[in-house]
């Protein structure tokens, strides 16, 4: 056999073999970070990436989901070794201190007017700083109060509380129905502990921030930790508070042993999944002297030190908010809609339990978007639990915590 017969298979192997070569170098790859949310976060954004990558073969998107738990620890960790991602979501109450640092890339050269302008404001704002806009709302909530429907009639209980006073008695009268049947469900752990109590704090007409100082010891925050401490006295909440965190409250309420508790919209998608028989509403939180929510965003960032930029920016507007990935997270991990064309779908707009969220948004209140804001909530929520534990007065506590607040504020 001539010897060419054996050359030419070897070229068109080293040509197919370059020519693959070519292929995987010419693939840009995009790391994406996304928070757990639940179960169906991940499958969602991998349906997201598969469909942009189908239109966009030139560019590799990497999913990579992380618990909220662990996500502040690790981005910190990845950023002081350069080996941060491309795009991640992150709490916006981060938010500060990554602009404070450079981390964030300005995003409004990105952006067209068209683009900005599909975001609701409210829920856009608390990611733009001085007139520049560092992030956009991937994840949206107020928060109401659920109750058990069942057990409320059960109790002899006709309507949902209004204020804190109906709440107590209404929690007095659940709790007596069977000794592993709790009134109010109460968190004291881990996360958004701090949070719990801002309800009681805001709508007694206390502030986190006041000229400059923590608010957390005022009258009115003393008094919302009186609130809750009376009825763990009382036994109208789960034993052992400092040991539930929100999912662990979450889970009694789905158990239908806890008769109220206060928490986001998520909450409804996971109860049409996991117990969909469950009988339940949701309603405004209670009032003390004013209404109030929590109003929450989580923001989805790009990194300054990102070498994709352009390819990730692409990502997020191509890919993350096209109106049908957006309806599919909206829907599926029960948020509420960050941009105006999903609040009109019909399946948002005529819910009437995300009335109950939405209603309240005028009345929201956000956590200060702040440098050291984490390590603020940190001793807001080690001061309530020595409250929770009977190791400490409310003043004693709140006090101290304020004095620390203050010494943040004041770096």
């Amino acid at each position: 056999m001539h010897p060419k017969t054996w050359i030419a298979p070897a070229a068109a192997g080293l040509a197919l073999a370059i020519g693959a070569s070519s292929v995987a170098q010419a693939q840009t790859e995009v790391r994406v970070v996304v928070s757990y949310y639940s179960a169906q976060t991940g499958p969602i954004f991998e349906a997201i990436a598969e469909e942009f990558e189908a239109k966009n073969p030139d560019i590799d998107i990497q999913i990579e989901v992380v618990s909220w738990d662990n996500l502040e620890q690790k981005l910190t960790t990845d950023i002081a070794g350069g080996t941060a991602p491309d795009v991640s979501i992150i709490g916006t109450r981060w938010l500060a201190g990554y602009v404070q640092e450079g981390i964030a890339e300005p995003l409004d050269d990105y952006m067209s007017d068209e683009f900005k302008a599909r975001f609701i404001d409210v829920f856009l704002e608390p990611s733009v700083f001085d007139g520049v806009t560092y992030g956009l709302p991937v994840a949206a909530s107020a928060r109401a109060m659920y109750y058990n429907e069942a057990l409320f009639e059960q109790a002899g209980i006709a309507e949902p509380p209004a204020t804190w006073d109906e709440l107590r008695a209404a929690a007095e009268k659940i709790s007596a129905l069977g000794e592993e049947i709790y009134g109010f469900g109460l968190q004291g752990k881990e996360i958004e502990t701090d949070a719990y109590w801002y309800y009681a704090l805001w709508t007694h007409g206390g502030e986190l921030i006041q000229d400059g100082k923590s608010g957390i010891a005022s009258d009115a925050g003393i008094q919302a930790a009186n609130l809750y401490k009376s009825m763990i006295d009382a036994g109208l909440t789960q034993p052992g508070v400092t040991g539930y965190n929100r999912e662990n409250v979450q889970d009694l309420f789905k158990q239908g042993r806890i008769g109220i508790m206060l928490t986001g919209p998520w909450l409804r998608g996971q109860l049409a999944e996991e117990v969909p028989d469950i009988e339940y509403g949701v309603a405004p939180i209670p009032e003390g002297t004013t209404k109030a929510t929590y109003g929450v965003t989580d923001s989805i960032i790009l990194f300054a030190d990102s070498d994709v930029k352009e390819e990730a920016w692409k990502f997020l507007e191509e890919g993350a908010f096209t109106d049908d990935a957006r309806r599919e997270f909206t829907l599926k991990e029960g948020f509420l809609p960050v941009l105006k064309s999903i609040a009109q779908d019909p399946h948002f707009a005529e819910d009437p339990q995300l009335a109950a969220f939405t209603s309240m948004l005028p009345n929201a209140r956000f956590a200060p978007i702040i440098p050291n804001w984490e390590e603020m909530a940190d001793a807001t929520s080690r001061a309530l639990q020595r409250i929770y534990l009977g190791e400490a007065e409310p003043e004693q506590a709140l006090g101290e915590a304020a004095e620390r607040i203050d010494q943040l504020l004041a770096q």
